[in-house]
């Protein structure tokens, strides 16, 4: 919002949330009716063109925001390297506004305005004038309302707010107060309202037109550079019809330069262009790919999980996975991604962030949860996992960490298999193993005297196991396999602490529960029991009047950059262990591989990580898990 708001700030519709896209279901009903009912000579294929058109419009704005992120993440011919915050994704949700209000004005146009209705594919002369139209009074006009904005008592009741974004990111073009897009729309009327009014408009013509907006709107918003320097030298002239992403950035970091709207023609002839406008352009061409130091590898977990990628749907990846009613809608594009995925079959790079002088990447393993208890992906599995190693080894990257790929000893052996293939690793591959049951021994309340253990028994549950029968904590199990698993772990001293529960003890009121864990379990334990995970993935909460910790998680201080999308499941500015474990891994510069069957001191993992500013969660009454 800005910082003093003027009238007519608020969008009419902000209440509505989601719902304000029934104010175009009337509308489209119509059209779509209109078009397969009525009569062939009275169908009227440009009202029906209305929803495409829109629907094709956020489709292309999502491309430049996956595009955008996509380089945000890799590094490379980046504007303003500066961190990302939940502040701006929220600020700048509501990007859609702007296309609904299109489309209220479309159809009232082709309803009510002369010349608005059934519109030829192609006009020649109407092509033409709209590009003199825009060229001419559309610039000219929009450049001197933009230097009006600027002025101190219109800026801060209304232009201010999309300044509140220094880095921008494509739809940052269209965050704007209500009252202010209403403006900017008055100026783009001059070019499509003439064309209809002089009867000369075409379906070309306008869509093109609307496409051509929202193009340059992104580009100059996308915060990386790459239009190549040889266009330029092609026909010099360019440089006064078409600005860059580095031009227009400079206006959002110097504010008081760069004024033009795609066209830095007025720029150059009022005397406001920024004189590092090339400079910054050059530089920017010149920037490589940062190498980070620190790679944490995951997969891809339902099959809508793409959507709440960061290079996905920003909205969907700032907060926690959950399932969506609507997302069932979208099964056709959610199907076609997955084919995608399976096809590409590479590791791509969703997130970078900075900490301590580190570097650090998120790579996605284009794999879903599903595929992990499929055995004839097994192969294809591992050797995407053991191509990411090699390719950050030859990257120069100094520790691996290995997060949801960390799927048990069936897979890869708790990823010991990539060490054992490749001795000569200069790369510590870290699963997490040790902070994972450090976080869990940690969320156990002080005076517990004896848990429950049930589900899929992992080197992170016999290790949790073995320390808590340590301490004289008796530990209990429910099935005679678990039982012996864990035995086996245990020295002679320890093993009267370990036992096989037949029931569901009154007693056993604390649960460290795996994979494995079943609804029927659920429902036959007491009110008030703690369930505390130790796994990577949540259990299913089948019971309200008990408590369910977070999966084995840290906060993350304030000085860790550039986090502006959620992990999975995870709250804001949470982080899974498996995770830290390998930041902290390159902090303190361990020069082991925590993989295999091996791990790292837990209580030397869990201090290291305090240290490092990581806490443990809090729950609303203030105690940690």
């Amino acid at each position: 919002m800005a910082s003093n708001p003027g009238i007519l700030s608020d969008w009419p519709w902000k209440h509505l949330g989601s719902f304000k896209y029934l104010l175009l279901a009337p509308w489209a009903v119509h059209s779509i009716y209109s078009f397969l009912f009525k009569e062939e000579s009275k169908r009227d294929l440009t009202n029906f063109l209305i929803l495409p058109l829109l629907l094709w419009r956020m489709l292309h704005n999502q491309i430049w925001i996956s595009i955008s992120r996509y380089q945000n993440a890799k590094g490379n011919n980046l504007l303003v390297d500066k961190s990302l915050q939940f502040e701006q994704v929220d600020r700048e949700q509501s990007w859609d506004d702007q296309i609904i209000l299109s489309g209220i004005i479309l159809y009232l146009v082709n309803t009510a305005v002369p010349g608005g209705s059934h519109l030829p594919i192609w006009r020649t002369d109407g092509v033409i004038l709209a590009i003199l139209l825009h060229a001419g009074p559309v610039e000219f006009l929009y450049y001197w309302l933009h230097r009006a904005l600027h002025h101190h008592y219109l800026y801060s009741r209304y232009h201010s707010h999309h300044h509140s974004s220094i880095i921008t990111e494509p739809i940052t073009s269209v965050i704007h107060p209500f009252s202010e897009l209403i403006t900017y729309y008055m100026l783009f009327s001059i070019t499509t309202m003439t064309l209809v009014l002089t009867g000369t408009a075409s379906l070309a013509s306008i869509v093109g037109y609307f496409t051509y907006v929202d193009f340059m709107n992104n580009m100059g918003h996308c915060n990386f550079e790459f239009i190549p320097k040889w266009l330029f030298s092609l026909f010099p002239p360019l440089k006064f019809l078409m600005y860059t992403p580095s031009f227009h950035s400079l206006h959002h970091t110097q504010f008081r330069t760069n004024y033009c709207l795609f066209m830095p023609l007025y720029d150059y002839i009022y005397g406001t262009m920024d004189k590092s406008s090339d400079t910054l352009y050059e530089i920017s061409l010149k920037k490589k790919e940062k190498v980070p130091h620190v790679v944490h590898l995951t997969h891809l977990t339902p099959l809508d999980s793409i959507y709440h990628l960061r290079l996905g749907l920003s909205y969907l990846a700032s907060s926690p996975h959950t399932s969506k009613w609507y997302m069932w809608l979208m099964w056709p594009l959610t199907l076609l991604s997955t084919m995608l995925t399976w096809i590409y079959g590479r590791t791509f790079v969703v997130e970078r962030n900075q900490f301590n002088m580190l570097t650090l990447q998120t790579w996605v393993i284009p794999k879903y949860s599903v595929q992990y208890f499929l055995r004839s992906h097994e192969n294809s599995i591992n050797d995407l996992i053991e191509q990411a190693i090699l390719e950050a080894e030859k990257k120069g990257v100094k520790v691996l960490s290995l997060g949801l790929l960390n799927q048990g000893e069936e897979l890869n052996g708790y990823g010991g298999v990539y060490v054992k293939r490749n001795p000569q690793l200069k790369i510590k591959v870290v699963d997490g193993s040790s902070l994972a049951a450090a976080i869990v021994l940690n969320s156990i309340p002080k005076g517990t005297t004896q848990v429950l253990l049930r589900g899929k028994i992992t080197k992170v549950a016999c290790a949790i196991a073995v320390d808590l029968c340590k301490q004289g904590i008796q530990v209990a199990t429910l099935q005679q396999d678990e039982y012996m698993k864990i035995s086996k772990s245990l020295e002679i001293c320890s093993e009267n602490s370990l036992i096989l529960s037949k029931s569901y003890s009154q007693k056993e009121m604390i649960w460290l529960v795996g994979d494995e864990l079943t609804e029927e379990e659920q429902l036959k334990v007491p009110k008030g029991t703690l369930f505390i995970p130790y796994s990577q993935f949540p259990p299913k909460k089948f019971r309200k009047d008990c408590l369910y910790h977070s999966t084995p998680a840290m906060l993350i201080p304030t000085s860790l950059e550039n986090v502006h999308s959620c992990e999975n499941w995870l709250p804001r500015r949470v982080m899974s262990a498996w995770r830290i474990a390998g930041i902290v891994h390159a902090l303190e510069g361990w020069n082991e591989h925590e993989c295999g069957y091996t791990m790292s001191n837990m209580e030397k993992v869990w201090q290291a990580s305090l240290q490092y500013g990581f806490q443990p969660l809090m729950f609303s009454n203030g105690s940690k898990y």
